[in-house]
Order: C-alpha cells, then sequence, then structure tokens
C-alpha cells in the first residue's frame, strides 16, 4: 500500500474529478469505499509507527540529545518530529513543531489563544497540553482584561470595587492578594469601599463625620489625615477639640460658654470674629488691655462697665454715652475737643453742664440753674436770649434779681426800692400797687417821708416833729409804736410786746415802771428770763442745771430724785435733746468699744435706749433688706472691712444685685433682652422690689 498524502488531494477527490460523470449514488458508494480504505490504511500505520517507535526509543536514550522526551512526547513517533529522516539540527523549540504551517504536525496555537511572544513552555507542560501549569505574564502581550475577563479566567468577582482600572494597576502576576491600590481610577466614593468589610473603614475612635473620607483623607496615606474639612465634622467643635483630641481652648482663653465657631473659623484660630453672647463676665473681665483691647490713655474717665457706651458687635464708635459711667465733671468731656462743648452763642456760665442740661439731650435746658451763670441777669433777660422786661414793666434799673427769683419770673419775691426810678406815687397810685387807704392822714403823696421801703408799718411819722413821739420817760424800745399803741387812745398802752423793748428786763421791772420782785421772790441773781416769760410770770421755768450738764429739757425729776440731787437715778432719753454722741462719746457716758463697726450713724440708728443689745439695722437707702436676704448674711459678709464701706464683687453694677450675682445670671427665663439679655438689663433682680426675685426667698 503506497503512501497517504495527508496534506494533498485523497484518492477520493481525485476520483471525483476524473469521473465527474459519476451518478450521485455512484459517488456516495466510492466516498464510503474510500473511507472504509483509509481507516484500515491509518490503523495500519499506526501499528507499525507504535511497534518501530518502541523500538527505537527503547534503543535510543533521548535524553543525551538535550532533549528528554516526557509526558506525551515520550509516546510521539521519532517521524513525527524528524520529518524526512533528519535526526541532526532538529529545532528543539515548541514553535518549531506546534505551528500551523510547520512540517510537523502538531497542535498550534488555536485562534482564541491569548496573545503571547513567548515560548509555548513559559506557560504549557508536555503532560496536559490543554492545562496551563503557570502562566509567565511577561510572554503576554495584550491587557489583563483581555483574559481575566471572567470566561477566560478568573476576572474581578461581584464584590470587586466599581473601578476602571486594568488589573495590574493594583495586583501582581505573582497572586491577587495582597494589592497595591491605585486609587486614580476609582469610580465611586471611598465609603463604598471603605466601610471596615471589604477595606478599612473608620474606627471607633474616629470622630463623628460624614463618611466622605477623601475630605481629610488622601489615597496615597491613609493617616495622618492630610486636613480637616469640618463640614464632614458630625457633632459640636468641643466633640473633638477638647484639647485631647484636637486642641482645645488654652489656659489663657477667656471665659465663655460658646462653642468654638461661634467666634473661630476651620480655617485658622485667628483672626476670631468674637461673639459676646457667651461670655459669663463683664466687659472689663476681658477688655483689661492685656486679654483684649481696653480703655487707651485718651479714654474718658469713667467706671470699667464697657458695656454701658459701648456694644459686641462694633467698639466704635459708642453706641451711646451712660453717662451715670462717667467720672468727673461734665466739662472734662464737654470741652470742645473730646466732646461737644458750649458754642459761641451760649450764654456766659461756669462748666457746669448738668446743673442745666440732662444726659440724654442737650437741648431743650431742663432747667436754668442761675447759680451757676456769670454776669448779670439782663446779659440774658434782654427781650432776645431769655424774655426781658415788658411794656408794663414798672421803670427800674436791669438788675432782675433784685426782685425776682430765678425760681419763677412772677410774681416777683420782692420789690426791692433801691433799684426803682421815680418816686413812690408812680407804682403806689392805688393800682400798679398799694396806694394811701382813705383813712390815712391827709399828706402829700411822697410816701418815703414817713414809710420805708422794708413796710408800710411802723411809719415814721411819730418822731417828735412830724407828730406826737416818745416822751424823755418812755421806756427803751424800737419805733414800732402800734405794737403797743392803738391809734384810738394813745395811753394807756394796750400792751406790751417784749420784742420791740430794747435792754434788760430790770431796765422796767424795777417795782417802779413796773412790777419787780416781791419781797417774798427767792434769792437769786439770774434775769427775769431766766425763769419767766413774756407771757406771764407764772408759771415759772427755773433752770437749775449747771452749765455741764447734759442737754435735756427742764423736767428733773425724770432723772434726779428729790431725796439725793446726785448721782441722777436713771436717764428718761425722751427728754435728752442732741444726738447720742453728744453723751456716749466715752467721757460722759459709754461710748463705742474698739472693735465697733466703721460708722459715721448716731447710736440710735441701730440702738435704743432700753439697752445697747439687741440691736438692730435696717438699709433705708436700698430697695431691697439685705438683713432679710436668704444666706442669712453677716454684716462682714458685703462690710469686709468692718466699715459702710461695701466690697462689690462687681461694683459697675451697685447698688443692684447684679453687683453681687453678675456670675448667677441665666439667660434662661423671662428675662429683658429674652436670652439675648445682658447683665446690666436684668441688674435688678428684684425688679425695683415690686417682684421677680425675693431677696428672702431661699430658691431666689
Amino acid at each position: 500500500m503506497g503512501p497517504i498524502e495527508l496534506n494533498g488531494s485523497s484518492p477520493n477527490t481525485w476520483e471525483l474529478q476524473r469521473n465527474p460523470g459519476l451518478t450521485r449514488t455512484s459517488r456516495r458508494h466510492t466516498r464510503r469505499t474510500y473511507r472504509r480504505s483509509l481507516h484500515l490504511a491509518l490503523a495500519f500505520i499506526v501499528f507499525l509507527a507504535s511497534t518501530n517507535t518502541a523500538r527505537a526509543q527503547a534503543k535510543f536514550d533521548h535524553f543525551s540529545t538535550g532533549f528528554e522526551l516526557d509526558g506525551a512526547h515520550a509516546v510521539v513517533d521519532c517521524a513525527r518530529c524528524h520529518a524526512g529522516g533528519a535526526f541532526v539540527l532538529t529545532d528543539a523549540s515548541c514553535s518549531s513543531c506546534h505551528v500551523q504551517s510547520g512540517l510537523v504536525h502538531a497542535t498550534w496555537k488555536p485562534v482564541d489563544h491569548v496573545a503571547t511572544e513567548g515560548e509555548c513552555s513559559n506557560c504549557h507542560n508536555t503532560s496536559n497540553w490543554l492545562l496551563a501549569g503557570n502562566v509567565d505574564h511577561a510572554s503576554l502581550t495584550g491587557s489583563c482584561g483581555a483574559c481575566h475577563d471572567g470566561t477566560t479566567v478568573t476576572g474581578k468577582p461581584p464584590t470587586h470595587i466599581s473601578s476602571s482600572d486594568s488589573c495590574d494597576d493594583c495586583h501582581t502576576t505573582s497572586g491577587w492578594i495582597p494589592a497595591t491600590f491605585d486609587h486614580s481610577d476609582i469610580t465611586g466614593n471611598c465609603a463604598s469601599c471603605h466601610d471596615g468589610v471589604k477595606a478599612t473603614g473608620k474606627g471607633v475612635e474616629h470622630i463623628s463625620t460624614t463618611d466622605t473620607c477623601e475630605a481629610c483623607h488622601s489615597p496615597t496615606l491613609w493617616a495622618p489625615a492630610d486636613r480637616v474639612d469640618h463640614t464632614q465634622v458630625v457633632a459640636a467643635c468641643a466633640a473633638c477639640h477638647d484639647g485631647n483630641v484636637a486642641t482645645g481652648k488654652n489656659i489663657e482663653h477667656i471665659n465663655s460658654a460658646d462653642t468654638c465657631n461661634d467666634c473661630h473659623t476651620t480655617t485658622a484660630w485667628i483672626p476670631a470674629t468674637f461673639d459676646h453672647s457667651g461670655i459669663t463676665g463683664n466687659c472689663a473681665s476681658c477688655h483689661d488691655g492685656v486679654q483684649a483691647t481696653g480703655k487707651d490713655v485718651s479714654h474718658i474717665n469713667t467706671t470699667d462697665a464697657c458695656e454701658s457706651c459701648h456694644n459686641p458687635a462694633l467698639w466704635a464708635p459708642a453706641d451711646s454715652v451712660d453717662h451715670t459711667q462717667v467720672n468727673g465733671a461734665c466739662d472734662s468731656c464737654h470741652d470742645g475737643f473730646v466732646a461737644t462743648g458750649k458754642n459761641i452763642d451760649h450764654i456766659n456760665t461756669t462748666d457746669t453742664c448738668d446743673a442745666c442740661h440732662n444726659s440724654t439731650a442737650w437741648a431743650p435746658a431742663d432747667s436754668v440753674d442761675h447759680t451757676q451763670v456769670n454776669g448779670a441777669c439782663d446779659s440774658c433777660h434782654d427781650g432776645l436770649v431769655a424774655t426781658g422786661k415788658n411794656i408794663d414793666h414798672i421803670n427800674t434799673t436791669d438788675t432782675c434779681d433784685a426782685c425776682h427769683s430765678s425760681t419763677a419770673w412772677a410774681p416777683a419775691d420782692s420789690v426791692d426800692h433801691t433799684q426803682v426810678i421815680g418816686a413812690c406815687g408812680t407804682c403806689h397810685n392805688g393800682t400798679i400797687a398799694t396806694g394811701k387807704h382813705p383813712t390815712h392822714i391827709q399828706s402829700s403823696d411822697t410816701c418815703d417821708d414817713c414809710h420805708t421801703t422794708v413796710a408800710w408799718i411802723p411809719a415814721s411819722c411819730h418822731d417828735g416833729i412830724t407828730a406826737t413821739g416818745k416822751s424823755p420817760t418812755h421806756i427803751n424800745t424800737t419805733n414800732v409804736c402800734e405794737d403797743c399803741h392803738n391809734p384810738t387812745l394813745w395811753a394807756p398802752a394796750d400792751s406790751v410786746d417784749h420784742t420791740q423793748v430794747i435792754g434788760a428786763c430790770g431796765t422796767c421791772h424795777n417795782g417802779s415802771i413796773a412790777t419787780g420782785k416781791h419781797p417774798t421772790h427767792i434769792q437769786s441773781s439770774d434775769t427775769c428770763d431766766d425763769c419767766h416769760t413774756t407771757v406771764a410770770w407764772i408759771p415759772a421755768t427755773f433752770d437749775h442745771k449747771s452749765p455741764a450738764h447734759i442737754l435735756t429739757t427742764n423736767v428733773c425729776e425724770d432723772c434726779h430724785s428729790t431725796t439725793v440731787w446726785m448721782p441722777a437715778t436713771n436717764v428718761d432719753h425722751t427728754q435728752v435733746l442732741g444726738s447720742c454722741s453728744s453723751c456716749h462719746n466715752g467721757t460722759t457716758a459709754t461710748g463705742k468699744t474698739p472693735g465697733h463697726f466703721v460708722t459715721s450713724l448716731d447710736c440710735n440708728v441701730c440702738h435704743d435706749p432700753t439697752a445697747w443689745l439687741p440691736h438692730t439695722f435696717m438699709h433705708t437707702g436700698l430697695i431691697y433688706e439685705p438683713m432679710d436676704h436668704r444666706a442669712n448674711l453677716l454684716c462682714t459678709s458685703c462690710h469686709q472691712s468692718n466699715s459702710q464701706a461695701v466690697n462689690w464683687p462687681f461694683p459697675a453694677y451697685q447698688p443692684d444685685c447684679a453687683a453681687c450675682h453678675a456670675n448667677d445670671f441665666d439667660r434662661k427665663g423671662r428675662h429683658i433682652g429674652g436670652e439675648n439679655g445682658t447683665v446690666s438689663q436684668n441688674r435688678d433682680c428684684s425688679g425695683g422690689g415690686t417682684g421677680c426675685h425675693r431677696v428672702s426667698d431661699s430658691q431666689f
């Protein structure tokens, strides 16, 4: 049987070509005959080849050639590789046989084989061609995804993170894990992987934030965080900025209940925009020139209650000036430089502004304190600057204050006749001023011939010239005749007005001119008025007291007994005249002990005349009574120097409750200003004594 050409035309094909006239049935028969013959021939060839190969391989040591026959190569006929009987210089590479166009008919790479450039042995072994024992990725020419697509070989599992990266961006050819992750082509956000399951997530100590990891962390290095994006932080600033997790308030930070972001930004601590709403102290506790801007050297002289004039939103200019907090006189500011002063049209006065103006508005002036006005009245009261004399005014000089007061213009207090111009009758005509009444004696109209400008009576007519006057024997008196005489009957006198008598009692009461001391009168060098009054001789009030006697009434028996004059049996303080200290000075009577409360108040403000103790004291100058305080205070709780001086913890608010309780202020509740109210607005906790808090209430 001749050789069969495997690469040429088969005999069957040749027979069909040579006899194209064969019927379809003949052709089918011919094909079946050909196949049977081919199968028999092939079976015989394989039998002979295996027999010959076995003989040849049994006799030849192929290992000595450097190419060991193992695996499937061990059973391959020599002629399969050594085509044409060529045993020398046979190419040992896989591709010399396993190629479609080679001389040797061996399995070649199929069309769907992965793209490679290396030898087959880089991946395959001789035992099992289809199962690659190892893949040399260096020989591959395509991308990872060309193989790792989940069909050809393992691809990304369903739980793989969403990514457009190729495998080798993160993985190596040695193994899938560990992977070096390239975040550049990740299409999802960090939390889609970093959830604590797929990849490291937030630990239990992580600060409270959203899940946007990339807001703070970088994909290159997880820790430490590059920055903190505060927009992603959930919770208050202090949850982190407590001095442990992150920087907190330092020991020099001002005392405040504010959260960090009330004043600071997330960009930097400084500069800060300050929110005063949560400050618990007064302004001066910070604005002292050290912690925060304080009063400069050119600041007007005031207390330290900054909030009385300034607001926390804008320091300058001041909103208003609370003049109750200003120390010093008005002109220390209102001098035309620091603050508005007197303009050139201002009347001539001292610089005591508050004598006329109030601190609310300059004009109109509340009143004019004429004691502060310099110059004569008519420098203002000229009818232009201020009201002047009207056309009906009597003819006078311009010395207004000779008749008028600065309290009220009319009626005039009095008439200073020295300032009146003209004769008396120009005014005293019965119309403008009182004139002569119908019963007046006949006379000319020159009033001042008899009368004075002080009063109509007494009149100086009975001077012994114009009319009968006092005789030489008349007792020594003033010239007010009518105080003793009547105009109907000159003598005897109706009465004696002793206030008009000049001289001692004895000049009249000598037993001749008037009744004197009778024979049974006690021996005394006293003058009559030492014991008697001008109303009647009896009763007489006798003054036994020596010059050193304490100042009392003359009810001797209230203190002395009739048995023995000295010492006094007791002191009836109701009869004592004068202050307690006039006796209780430590000499005349018991005075204050060395440890006594230092005060200028008199004894009876606290003590009563029955006994020194117990003593009581009420604070009359306050709208509340500190002694009725819920804290059961001692005097020295407030008067720490044992004197009337009070040591106020917050003196800017004295004498209101906030002067002690400024730090107790809680914005919760119905306060003035609501939750934005200030201590200054609510400084009087007792509401003027009409409600709100009560000092005697233990719950305040």
